[in-house]
């Protein structure tokens, strides 16, 4: 009889309702702290009052990766294996503590079996791969054949955004002020895509529709079967945006299903408010 398989992860990922009532994932609180004011993402601080914070913030809020201790706590159940998503070890130290308290949970339960998956990916992208994952785990299949399937999801996943402005990313120090100031005040929207763990700038548009028009153009230009694959947008704090962008995708696409989910403070922190993300698996 196959063990029971539950999914973890991290503060990072952003959900859409639809995927935490069929993945019910347990979730590894990452801190966000404003100056000396620390908070645990989604459990001490909403959204709506940490972009309003960050909006009023000159410095830009810094995230730090969970302790060991917070994933020893989720590991803890004799009767389960454990499926534990992390950020991408390229943008964060999260997955390595994930392991080190797997390596800890062990030496006294070696007989427990604890997969780490580096997503390679962050926010509605390991959401993506949860939703997959739930899918197989319902299915009935094993670790082992889970594990083969994440590694193609890795490959297959499509990841897209828009930001709508740079200003976290001049806070930052990760573009130059005078730079992004012009580049802002010539209303130019970067194109992102998430790929290999790391954001990467690919393209630029006038304007928030034609950005949006411009992602949109790229996941499609990049997604085969679309009849098989689901769609989550993610917004930060726009959510009128998002379910006009639903309405645009449903309307002229042929996806499975598309699903829309609040991008939280933890990516928030890299996309500033009014970004737009796409993913798609």
């Amino acid at each position: 009889m196959t063990k029971k398989i539950r999914i973890i992860t991290d503060g990072s990922c952003d959900f859409p309702q639809e995927v935490l009532d069929r993945a019910i994932p347990d979730v590894v609180g990452i801190n966000v702290a404003f100056g000396e004011d620390s908070y645990i993402g989604g459990i001490d601080i909403d959204s709506e009052t940490f972009y309003k914070k960050m909006k009023e913030s000159k410095e830009l809020p810094k995230t730090s990766s969970p302790s060991p201790d917070r994933f020893l706590e989720l590991y803890k159940g004799d009767d389960e294996e454990l499926l534990v998503f992390t950020l991408t070890s390229k943008l964060s130290s999260t997955y390595n503590n994930a392991v080190l308290a797997k390596e800890m949970y062990l030496e006294e339960n070696p007989y427990k079996r604890i997969e780490v998956i580096d997503s390679a990916s962050g926010s509605i992208g390991v959401a993506s791969m949860i939703l997959k994952c739930s899918e197989l785990i319902d299915a009935g299949k094993n670790m082992d054949e889970i594990l083969e399937h994440i590694e193609r999801y890795k490959e297959e996943i499509v990841f897209f955004g828009a930001l709508e402005t740079l200003e976290n990313a001049i806070k930052g120090g990760r573009i130059n002020k005078v730079a992004g100031k012009i580049i802002n005040a010539l209303n130019f929207k970067v194109i992102i895509k998430i790929e290999d763990g790391l954001v990467k700038p690919i393209d630029k548009a006038r304007g928030g529709s034609n950005s949006i028009k411009k992602a949109l153009e790229y996941v499609e230009n990049n997604v085969g079967h679309q009849d098989e694959k689901t769609v989550i947008i993610g917004h930060a704090n726009c959510i009128d945006k998002a379910e006009k962008i639903k309405s645009i995708v449903e309307g002229n696409l042929n996806f499975k299903e598309v699903l829309i989910a609040e991008i939280g403070p933890i990516m928030g922190t890299f996309t500033s408010e009014g970004a737009i993300l796409v993913s798609v698996l």
